[in-house]
């Protein structure tokens, strides 16, 4: 058996785990955009759609993190939270907060405005929050990272 398009697949999810650590928001749309196109999801057309296929594209970072999606904060749902394991508690935790047809930048300020951190009692630390948009028009992705330490 040719297992040469699975290692690839792989492959490109770390490479995109290492986008998202990098603050390389571009990278991570593109990453993005490719996993959209492998996976073929007969109906791209809501937020639902989008995060499946975040899921999927992230497949590799189950590695480093316990992935949970529509985390409770108590303003609302982190669409989905990375939370290091124990053995990779060097790793930044993160919270990535998912649009259809409107900003990624407007999903960052949600995220603060919601205090979605506030959900992450037991993690202290580097943390990343991550903006995600698909434009349907224009059929692309576009990320926003940015870097914030919880107390």
């Amino acid at each position: 058996m040719d297992w040469k398009e699975v290692i690839q697949s792989v492959e490109s999810s770390r490479k995109l785990l290492e986008a998202l650590w990098n603050l390389d928001g571009e990278a991570v749309a593109k990453g993005i955009d490719q996993a959209h196109r492998e996976i073929s999801v007969l109906q791209y057309n809501d937020e639902n759609s989008l995060s499946c296929t975040i899921n999927l594209a992230f497949y590799f970072a189950r590695e480093y993190y316990t992935v949970i999606r529509e985390l409770p904060t108590g303003k609302g749902f982190a669409d989905i939270c990375f939370i290091p394991r124990k053995l990779y508690a060097d790793k930044p935790a993160a919270v990535i907060e998912l649009k259809w047809d409107k900003d990624a930048h407007g999903a960052i300020s949600q995220i603060k405005e919601k205090q979605y951190v506030d959900a992450l009692k037991d993690y202290h630390g580097n943390l990343l929050l991550a903006g995600i948009n698909y434009d349907k028009k224009i059929k692309q992705h576009t990320c926003v990272i940015e870097r914030y330490h919880k107390q």
